[in-house]
């Protein structure tokens, strides 16, 4: 099968919103004339990368560029076509949203050319809407389609986020201090995840804004820049979020250290009224001569009574000296 050859799908845009699906024979005989080829690869899949080298007909840069590990969001235009690397959010089951997963694209004039490893609901959207016949009908649509399509369930995971943060504002006063600082913690390294690939996505679609790409319309870049204005709004509120959150791991701090203030407080005054309490009757149970009372049978009940006078002395002045 295809698939397990490394080719997701593959169509052939009949600009109407639809297209022919394709397998590897169809590509190997397809011909720029015949009309716009989308094919979706996937990137860790063997025969996909030995296609790519042999037969793709791409420069070696985009080929690595395609085919890299560890991708950050970018934008390359050259003279045949331009390459793009995005980052959307980590939808599939068992993921951390966070853990954003890559898509590379290079597009030129009558081909285009995706690859993945890890799924991407962008790209299944397409999919479903070539088969719908609502799907892209010319390469630029087909860019402004994915950057709109990863932008907007980027907004989902960051108002979730958003969220997160204010529940955890208000759980600072009721749920135990442990629970709510691991629940911080990942909140935060949550946040740092996310701005490390959005920032420069952001930075890259805000770049794109100003390229002159070839067929794309004023109606597209309108979209485009769009995107891009979303995208930076989502950096700023992941910012704000993360200043909340800081702040929300402060006054837990603040909190946990005011308790443990409190709690030494007491035991220091404890330990202040028991210490001449202490003081006396470990000078009456020294064993020596000479004690006092040591021959009086109510000595005892004298020194217990002499005990509870002087602790009250000290309660008293331990609150004319509002200490307590």
């Amino acid at each position: 099968m295809d698939r397990d050859r490394g080719l997701m799908y593959a169509y052939l845009f009949d600009k109407q919103g639809s297209g022919s699906d394709l397998t590897w024979n169809d590509i190997d005989q397809w011909t720029p004339s015949r009309g716009i080829l989308w094919m979706h690869l996937d990137y860790q899949n063997a025969y996909a990368c030995r296609w790519l080298q042999e037969k793709s007909g791409l420069n070696e840069i985009i080929r690595e560029a395609l085919m890299e590990e560890e991708t950050r969001p970018r934008f390359f235009l050259s003279d045949s076509g331009f390459l793009m690397i995005l980052r959307g959010v980590n939808f599939n089951p068992g993921s951390d949203p966070e853990d954003m997963v890559s898509l590379r694209i290079w597009i030129e004039d009558n081909r285009i050319v995706t690859m993945r490893h890890r799924h991407v609901k962008a790209i299944e959207d397409i999919h479903e809407a070539l088969r719908l016949a609502k799907g892209p009908a010319a390469s630029s649509e087909f860019m402004v389609m994915v950057i709109d399509r990863i932008t907007d369930r980027m907004g989902e995971i960051i108002s979730e986020t958003d969220d997160r943060v204010d529940e955890l504002e208000d759980s600072v006063l009721t749920m135990e201090s442990h629970e709510l600082r691991s629940q911080l913690g990942g909140i935060r390294r949550a946040i740092i995840s996310l701005r490390r690939y959005i920032a420069p996505q952001r930075d890259m679609l805000l770049r794109l804004c100003h390229e002159r790409i070839p067929g794309m319309t004023d109606r597209e870049r309108t979209y485009l820049r769009e995107a891009a204005e979303r995208t930076a709004r989502y950096v700023e509120d992941l910012d704000a979020a993360r200043d909340r959150a800081a702040i929300t791991q402060e006054e837990l701090n603040n909190r946990l250290a005011e308790r443990m203030s409190k709690t030494m407080y007491i035991l220091s005054l404890v330990a202040a009224i028991f210490l001449p309490l202490g003081l006396l009757t470990g000078l009456l149970g020294i064993n020596v001569g000479g004690i006092p009372g040591a021959e009086l049978k109510s000595a005892f009940f004298v020194v217990c009574v002499l005990l509870v006078i002087i602790a009250g002395i000290e309660y008293w002045l331990f609150k004319w000296r509002k200490w307590l």
